[in-house]
């Protein structure tokens, strides 16, 4: 089932109706000496540069998820992995920061009514960095909300035209009750950016900023109430598959979000690959008789495990993007609901590649480049940096408590569910 939303009232063109999947990949490749060129650039920068962003606009990957009534290519999220993957494979804080600012595009159009997807989307550029700890508190105002607070780690955030979030609320609680969940959309007027990024082991230039709001105005549509975008049941469908009549726009949120921080760590890997082949074409083995690495059998043989782990963590990565969108048309074509359990094994399987792709990397790739290959400002230590911020990434810690749930629900007993609280120092989860 596929949409044609671009030919019913109302509904523009993308810029290059005929894009392809495959073109859009390869305008990622083709991207990579440069992304490999400006690395330093962007993390002294905190972020990709002005020059780069045009790039990026011009190839579409901001569009990518938009739907095509609103001017976007509706890819799915094979397509999305891919672009996130070869960018990351140029420069890992670029390929960040483009994919949590493209990405909640799929969000926006599965979950949010007509009426917000046509003002938010507009003429389809549309970015917003995206966090799952609340803001803050809202209060309800004549015409929508009012919203004051702070989130920090807002990847994406230099080049995005809104955020998505979320925000606690006491508006209609009964004494002594928690707070309802809030998910909204903000316009980028509403929001302050601070200057706040970069003193972080790795990832500097992924433009992961904290935001502030103060007073901000939320319009009534652009926000949903008593959602908590971590376990939105989309059992009933959702107003973006009615909308566009596309089963990409019918699921949940969890698996993509992980299959994006996944493939961003396969484009990575590759990156250090690539590093690691020309140090072996260049350097010499350790012990004599020494000769170049690509003729010692030791440094061939590392070498080729670190190929064959990468293109079997790559496949597992692939293969959760399309469960994830198998899923999505069960829903539709048989009518069995896109499920909480659904959803933890895409995200499971993401997320079991993305930790063994650090440590394919902190205990294989790093160790045959040797010490001398990752020298400060050295495109591998950079990589290495990079990749070592997944294993503290609040994603990695929901490792235990997925595995938890997986099992819970096989034993059909109650999931315990994840409940982000507003951020103190860092996000937590209870």
């Amino acid at each position: 089932m596929s949409t044609t939303s671009a030919a019913k009232p109302g509904a523009i063109m993308p810029p290059e109706p005929d894009l392809t999947p495959e073109e859009m990949i390869a305008r990622a490749v083709a991207l990579r000496p440069l992304l490999i060129e400006r690395q330093a650039e962007a993390e002294e920068r905190t972020f990709y540069s002005e020059e780069m962003h045009q790039r990026f606009l011009d190839a579409g990957f901001y569009r990518l998820y938009v739907p095509r009534r609103y001017g976007g290519y509706e890819f799915d999220l094979t397509t999305y992995a891919r672009v996130v993957q070869e960018l990351s494979r140029g420069c890992v804080s670029t390929g960040w920061c483009v994919a949590l600012g493209s990405g909640h595009a799929l969000q926006l159009a599965s979950w949010f009514p007509e009426s917000a997807q046509a003002e938010i989307f507009a003429d389809g550029d549309f970015r917003a960095a995206c966090v799952a700890a609340p803001v803050g508190m809202a209060t309800r105002a004549a015409d929508g909300w009012t919203l004051n607070g702070k989130v920090s780690y807002a990847s994406g955030v230099p080049y995005s035209t809104h955020y998505m979030g979320q925000a606690l609320t006491r508006e209609n609680v009964p004494e002594g009750g928690e707070p309802r969940h809030l998910l909204f959309v903000a316009a980028r007027e509403e929001f302050t950016r601070l200057d706040d990024w970069g003193n972080t082991l790795g990832l500097k230039g992924s433009g992961s900023h904290s935001i502030t709001f103060s007073d901000s105005h939320l319009p009534a549509n652009w926000v949903l109430e008593d959602t908590n975008m971590v376990d939105i049941d989309v059992s009933g469908g959702t107003p973006g598959l009615r909308l566009h009549g596309n089963p990409l726009y019918g699921g949940r949120a969890g698996g993509p979000f992980t299959i994006t921080l996944a493939a961003i760590l396969v484009g990575a890997a590759y990156n250090a690959l690539d590093e690691l082949e020309n140090l072996m074409r260049t350097k010499v083995t350790f012990l004599p008789p020494q000769v170049l690495r690509m003729y010692d059998d030791d440094s061939q043989r590392w070498f080729g495990e670190a190929m064959a782990r990468i293109a079997l963590l790559e496949t597992a990565v692939h293969g959760a993007a399309r469960m994830h969108m198998d899923f999505c048309r069960r829903a539709v074509e048989q009518g069995i609901p896109f499920s909480y359990e659904d959803d933890m094994i895409v995200a499971a399987i993401a997320r079991e590649a993305m930790l063994d792709l650090w440590q394919l990397m902190a205990l294989d790739i790093f160790r045959a480049a040797g010490s001398s290959g990752a020298v400060n400002g050295s495109r591998l230590e950079r990589v290495f940096r990079d990749m070592s911020m997944i294993a503290g990434h609040g994603n990695s810690r929901l490792r235990e408590h997925a595995h938890r749930e997986l099992a819970r629900m096989r034993f059909r007993l109650p999931p315990k569910g994840a409940t982000i609280e507003p951020q103190a120092q860092s996000p937590v989860l209870r």
